[in-house]
């Protein structure tokens, strides 16, 4: 039970993670019909530049919100000097695009910072853990990373709902003809979604960075799952990423831990121990392919794009 929780645990921080990469992602597909396959590196430049900052401020509380901007500018340079010009071309082109942009800030991030990967130091405020149930501590950082990425999910989602601008993505994810007609500048609202998402995925790997080992391509394999993440719970759909991420996150966490035990089961031997992992890794597709056949449009599917 006590590795059931804090696998439950981690799985939920995994989720909050992919909803604030996802969330991003689902808003620029939805509103921009754009397939931006290297959102993921987004996710690598708040990491490395959350490493950075800290380090040239030697405060990891100034470091983080440096990193958020910096990721953020280097969003907007990039749709500018990049994606702008993908817009209109098929998605085809914006694959091929956006994936020579992977390889490119892959390159550059190991020119800058190298192959060996580094790491970003705990704040003492947040480091040890605390004791959840007997025999259960957790780390406090990783409750702090709980507590905050939901903040900024229900903050995200106060701002879709409640602002001016929330209101024209949720127009334009429905249908960006109508609003650019109505005389709103479609493009400034390209860069404003474009901007946010970029902030997001950095932010994600900013709080990361003290957690996971910091290098180039880090983020190639995240942005998968927030794919996975937006099918299942529907593009343009915040409520929607926040719901499938934490989904995915349970079911990628509990699943690599447990797997192997459930076959047991019903296998034994080596073939448990072959079929197991391999289980585990397929778990989450097979719960998009599940959501898929009963509804087709994930879970919360936006309103119909036109």
């Amino acid at each position: 039970m006590t590795l059931f929780v804090v696998q439950a645990l981690n799985g939920v921080q995994l989720g909050l993670l992919l909803f604030l990469i996802a969330a991003g992602l689902t808003l620029v597909f939805g509103v921009m019909d754009f397939i931006n396959l290297a959102h993921g590196v987004q996710y690598m430049l708040g990491a490395y530049l959350a490493v950075t900052f800290a380090g040239l401020t030697g405060s990891f509380w100034l470091g983080v919100p440096c990193a958020v901007v910096a990721a953020g500018a280097i969003g907007l340079a990039l749709e500018v000097a990049v994606f702008r010009h993908l817009y209109r071309r098929d998605h085809l082109a914006q694959v091929l695009g956006t994936f020579g942009v992977i390889l490119f800030l892959n390159e550059a991030v190991r020119t800058l910072w190298g192959t060996a990967p580094v790491a970003l130091a705990m704040p003492a405020l947040l480091s040890g853990s605390v004791p959840l149930m007997p025999g259960l501590r957790y780390p406090v950082y990783r409750i702090a990373l709980i507590v905050v990425a939901l903040a900024v999910a229900g903050l995200l989602a106060l701002g879709v709902q409640r602002s001016r601008t929330g209101m024209l993505v949720r127009a334009g994810a429905s249908n960006r003809m109508m609003v650019a007609a109505l005389g709103v500048d479609i493009g400034r609202l390209f860069l404003v979604v474009f901007g946010i998402g970029a902030m997001l995925a950095g932010f994600a790997g900013a709080l990361a960075a003290p957690l996971v080992s910091v290098e180039p391509g880090m983020g190639d394999n995240l942005l998968i799952l927030a794919f996975v993440v937006i099918v299942i719970g529907g593009i343009g759909a915040i409520r929607g990423a926040f719901l499938g991420a934490i989904l995915v996150g349970l079911v990628d966490t509990l699943g690599r831990s447990f797997a192997t035990d459930a076959v047991r089961l019903v296998l034994h031997g080596p073939a448990a121990a072959r079929v197991g992992p391999a289980l585990a890794s397929m778990m989450i597709y097979l719960v998009m392919a599940a959501v898929l056949a009963v509804r087709p449009g994930g879970l919360f599917p936006a309103a119909a794009r036109r």
